[in-house]
């Protein structure tokens, strides 16, 4: 079995594969789709089964995580960077920047117990791109608003361009509305996305936009 340690950026993958408890020199890839396929294929160039070891980092690593988890012979496993920091200090590995790197990561991979990392259901992956979606699209609209503020504000503003503006605002609302409904479906389809549905809009104050926003993130 062997053991990979991945150190997750915005931009990029610092990997280091250890085989037989030989850990190889680090390699580097972007953190994009083309990229998670090109470690893919060298995961799978390697002898037998392996597990990939990487830290919760925010967003940066879901993708990548996702991604994996659905290969062919390899086993991911998430942890908290509670968990690898205190690994790092017990291998007296700390850095400077506090910083844990891939050769720790396939270190811990070695040492502590597999605990895998569970992708969530395609539903909730959906659910997921839609409600980074709708927050997207309402930053854009808050912009627009703002700009046709301005424009409202003085009276040398062309008529063409007030009514464009506001055109474009009323696309935004619709596409929100369209990523809206399609996320109500996913929830109507998903019987426990459903039930946490449920639950969080019984909680006063907490509206439907609210409750998407709050389970694509769950």
């Amino acid at each position: 079995m062997n053991r990979i340690g991945i150190d997750v950026s915005s931009k990029e993958l610092r990997v280091v594969v250890s085989v037989n408890g030989k850990h190889r020199k680090a390699q580097l890839f972007e953190n994009t789709p083309k990229d998670h396929n090109k470690l893919i294929n060298m995961i799978h160039k390697l002898p037998g089964e392996s597990i990939v070891c990487m830290e919760a980092t925010g967003v940066h690593h879901f993708d990548l995580a996702v991604t994996l988890s659905r290969a062919e012979l390899v086993k991911v496993m998430v942890i908290n960077p509670r968990s690898a920091h205190n690994f790092s200090k017990a291998l007296l590995q700390r850095s400077k920047t506090d910083n844990i790197d891939a050769d720790v990561l396939a270190s811990y991979a070695e040492r502590m117990p597999f605990v895998e990392w569970r992708r969530p259901s395609e539903e909730a992956l959906t659910l997921r791109a839609l409600a980074r979606r709708i927050a997207a699209t309402n930053k854009i609209k808050a912009q627009v608003k703002n700009q046709l503020s301005a424009l409202l504000a003085t009276q040398e503003t062309p008529e063409v361009i007030l009514m464009h503006t506001q055109s474009l605002i009323d696309t935004l609302d619709a596409q929100i509305d369209s990523y809206r409904s399609s996320a109500i479906k996913i929830l109507n389809k998903n019987q426990a996305l459903q039930e946490l549905y449920t639950l969080i809009t019984s909680i006063k104050g907490i509206a439907e936009a609210s409750a998407i926003q709050l389970l694509g993130e769950l």
